[in-house]
């Protein structure tokens, strides 16, 4: 059976800061409720997601491959789905997570570990990351990394006083804006923005400061983890560049790249190489597999090339994986 472009269907995640945008803006259908995000394109194996005893993988939606999962696809085809990128540890992983977030309210204040912490610390997984902006509500913001100045000392003092906010920067979200967030990072998605999220295949977050909000199924404030999170934030770090369209973030994991195609228009994406193509704006067709806004889909390797072709003005974040080791 010969591979074509993938398409998969969405694990929507309910979270007591999510809202409806995922549905009102992106035309998806999750079920009722505040759900915060659509995983679109992920691989776990047991036990790293939900305590799960299998994999939790996503299943293909269409076309001759439907309900196969992602991971039996690895399985399946090898390198002709995710040719020369390296696989995620001794389970084979694939090496990708790709998210839509809907920030109803503000998201913790937290950090992620990098390879040296979670190699160190069994359970913990490195987690590096993206956000594009798909649609921000007027005034919203999010925070970014810590302001010039704020040392380790300064910032335990302000988790004792309840004013981390203060120590992080406040960028104004605007649509079309990337910002890269590596492991180390302090930093919270704003209430409003809804945003598509690339990042290494990880669940490892450490809050730092919750807003004092109240977890509904406890009634008590929700979980802090300052002492890994000390650990994990890197004080050194300088002030995150602005990054400059069409190359939108890169590092040693994942590039970002944005694509704009006018209503008519045909782009081919030469390949060989494993693609992700985020839509965020339009409709077009790609060999049999039609596209609209929202949509998600993987190029296997194999195919070597694929042509889009725009129905309507569209907009997409293409995402290439890095050759590191695993």
């Amino acid at each position: 059976m010969s591979l074509y472009p993938l398409k998969f269907k969405p694990r929507y995640v309910k979270k007591m800061w999510g809202g409806r945008k995922i549905e009102k803006i992106l035309g998806k259908s999750p079920p009722p409720g505040p759900i915060g995000e659509s995983w679109e394109l992920y691989d776990f194996p047991p036990g790293v997601v939900d305590e799960s005893h299998d994999w939790i993988s996503s299943e293909v939606a269409e076309g001759p491959l439907a309900g196969k999962t992602l991971h039996e696809l690895v399985r399946e085809f090898g390198k002709d789905l995710y040719g020369d990128i390296p696989l995620v540890g001794p389970h084979g992983q694939f090496p990708i997570l790709i998210k839509f977030l809907d920030a109803r309210e503000d998201l913790s204040v937290q950090v992620h570990p990098d390879e040296a912490y979670a190699k160190a610390n069994p359970g913990a997984h490195l987690k590096n990351e993206a956000w594009y902006i798909v649609h921000a509500d007027p005034g919203s913001r999010l925070l970014n990394g810590l302001k010039p100045g704020i040392t380790r000392e300064s910032f335990a003092k302000a988790i004792s006083a309840g004013s981390v906010e203060s120590t992080i920067q406040s960028i104004p979200a605007k649509i079309g804006d990337c910002f890269y967030l590596p492991s180390g990072t302090v930093h919270a998605l704003g209430a409003g923005i809804l945003a598509a999220e690339v990042q290494t295949p990880s669940d490892t977050t450490y809050r730092v400061f919750d807003f004092n909000r109240i977890d509904p199924s406890t009634g008590k404030l929700r979980t802090l983890h300052i002492e890994q999170a000390m650990k994990c934030i890197d004080f050194a770090a300088p002030a995150p560049p602005k990054p400059t369209a069409p190359q939108l973030a890169q590092c040693d994991y994942f590039s970002i790249r944005k694509v704009e195609l006018k209503k008519g228009g045909k782009t081919s994406n030469p390949s060989g190489e494993p693609i992700v193509l985020m839509f965020i704006e339009g409709k077009g067709r790609m060999m049999s597999v039609e596209f609209k806004r929202g949509d998600t889909i993987l190029l296997p390797a194999a195919l070597k090339e694929a042509t889009v072709i725009a129905d309507e003005d569209s907009l997409w974040l293409e995402v290439k994986l890095r050759r590191v080791p695993a």
